[in-house]
């Protein structure tokens, strides 16, 4: 490779100099990225796989739903956890001036 004296250089073309360094970055980038891509590819689908079943978006994990603390009392069907936001029916009740304790599930 030639040697470049950027001390003799103006600031224009330093600064195109510059441009053009920065996209053949980018360029020689993109290129390894396909050629390993492919290699991957290729080193997967030799164990019968693709790359997309060994390395797909992790499922979000099912949680089980927290078991109800809180039941309404005229509705028992209507339920709380007392995790997230709370019922309109709770929010009413405390401001009514009752406890959260009259509403726990024996």
């Amino acid at each position: 490779m030639a040697k470049v004296n950027l001390a003799k250089m103006s600031l224009d073309e330093l600064k195109k100099l510059r441009k053009d360094v920065d996209a053949a970055i980018v360029s020689a980038e993109n290129t390894a990225r396909k050629t390993a891509l492919a290699a991957a590819k290729e080193a997967v689908a030799k164990h019968g796989f693709s790359l997309e079943e060994l390395l797909g978006a992790a499922k979000p994990s099912k949680k089980a739903p927290k078991p109800a603390k809180y039941a309404h009392p005229e509705n028992p069907k209507q339920t709380w956890s007392g995790m997230g936001r709370q019922p309109k029916w709770i929010k009413e009740a405390l401001e009514a001036g009752k406890s959260l304790n009259g509403f726990l599930i024996k």
